[in-house]
């Protein structure tokens, strides 16, 4: 994946997938990131919230979200981000959108996937053989799909493939594919602007005490 940063160029549209139960920082957290990426160089031309129609899609917590197109409507895409939530549960046997996600990754520059997001890459048959991560909550189901490789990290990368663990990691690895994307200086303009210089304090016992990824398990 050559730096788009070397030359200026625009990387092309940037999609964000959304459904219903879609939980809302899995999808809003990267749109932030990728709407201000869209100002630098080597950005995307163009961000879209791209849904099964453009009728508004309620999401997990009950955040309301109006896409900009169908999966009818939508271009090419060259990254296509897949947010989590409690709405893949459902999402993983929809036809329909499987097939989106198949017919899009065969021209993407990358797939993402935040959260949950996961197992609509494995759906899609995009996990298969491949290093991918997921919610902590939500390890042993990735697991007990058998042909994937799960590691307990903020975010992977298995070729065009990125995953990202729970929620908030969606930025983390937004930033970090921004930097492999577009060069250091981009992905920090995109820091700065954002102000993500995440605290590094943790609350209480809750993230030692058993549960949890092992990337933040003390």
């Amino acid at each position: 994946m050559p730096p788009a940063a070397s030359t200026g160029e625009r990387t092309g549209t940037f999609g964000i997938l959304l459904f219903p139960g879609v939980e809302e920082l899995d999808a809003i957290g990267p749109w932030e990131m990728a709407t201000l990426w869209a100002h630098q160089p080597g950005g995307p031309s163009q961000c879209l919230m791209i849904g099964r129609s453009e009728a508004p899609i309620t999401c997990a917590k009950g955040l309301v979200l109006l896409p900009h197109a169908s999966f009818a409507t939508a271009p090419p895409l060259d990254v296509l981000l897949v947010p989590g939530g409690q709405g893949t549960r459902t999402e993983v046997n929809n036809a329909e959108l499987i097939a989106f996600l198949q017919h899009q990754s065969t021209t993407c520059r990358a797939v993402l996937s935040v959260c949950t997001g996961a197992f609509l890459l494995h759906a899609a048959g995009l996990l298969s053989g491949r290093r991918a991560t997921t919610h902590w909550a939500s390890l042993e189901r990735l697991r007990a799909l058998g042909d994937v490789v799960v590691v307990e990290e903020r975010f992977t990368r298995d070729g065009a493939v990125w995953t990202a663990a729970g929620i908030a990691s969606g930025l983390d690895l937004m930033l970090h594919f921004i930097a492999e994307t577009a060069g250091d200086d981009v992905a920090a303009k995109v820091q700065l602007e954002s102000e993500y210089f995440p605290a590094s304090k943790i609350y209480g016992n809750a993230a030692s005490s058993g549960q949890g990824s092992a990337y933040f398990r003390t």
